[in-house]
C-alpha cells in the first residue's frame, strides 16, 4: 500500500521560506513521479505548483516559478518543496501527489494523495 505524508507546513512571515516534506512508503520514486499541489478552503485545488517526474524532469507553473523548487532525495524516498519569497496568497493546504511513471503530474491522473500540510503566510 503507497502512503503519503507531508510535513513542513507552519507559520511564516511574508517573505520567508519553508521547505515541505514529500515521505512515500509502498513505492519508490523510480517509479512515481510526484506533484505539489495547494487548496484554499472554499477555492478549488490548484496545480501541480511543482512536479518532479520519475525519471528526473522537473517543471513548475508560472505562480510558483523563481520562488519554489522542487527536488527529490532517492535515499530517503522523499520529495522536497522548496518555498522562498512566500506570499500571504499562498497560504493553503499543501498536497503531495504520486502519479505512476509519466512525463508530467495531471490532477485527473493522480494515484495517491497525501493528507496535506498547512502553510500559513502571514505578519
Amino acid at each position: 500500500q503507497v502512503q503519503i505524508v507531508e510535513s513542513g507546513g507552519g507559520l511564516v512571515a511574508p517573505g520567508g521560506s519553508l521547505r515541505l516534506s514529500c515521505a512515500v512508503s509502498g513505492a519508490t520514486l523510480v517509479d512515481y513521479s510526484i506533484g505539489w499541489f495547494r487548496q484554499v478552503p472554499g477555492k478549488e485545488r490548484e496545480g501541480p505548483l511543482c512536479f518532479r517526474s520519475n525519471e528526473g524532469h522537473t517543471h513548475c507553473a508560472n505562480s510558483a516559478e523563481g520562488r519554489f523548487t522542487i527536488s527529490r532525495d532517492n535515499a530517503k524516498n522523499t520529495v522536497y518543496l522548496q518555498m522562498d519569497k512566500l506570499k500571504p496568497e499562498d497560504t493553503a493546504v499543501y498536497y503531495c501527489a504520486a502519479q505512476w511513471r509519466s512525463r508530467a503530474v495531471l490532477a485527473t491522473a493522480v494515484d495517491y494523495w497525501g493528507k496535506g500540510t498547512l502553510v500559513t503566510v502571514s505578519a
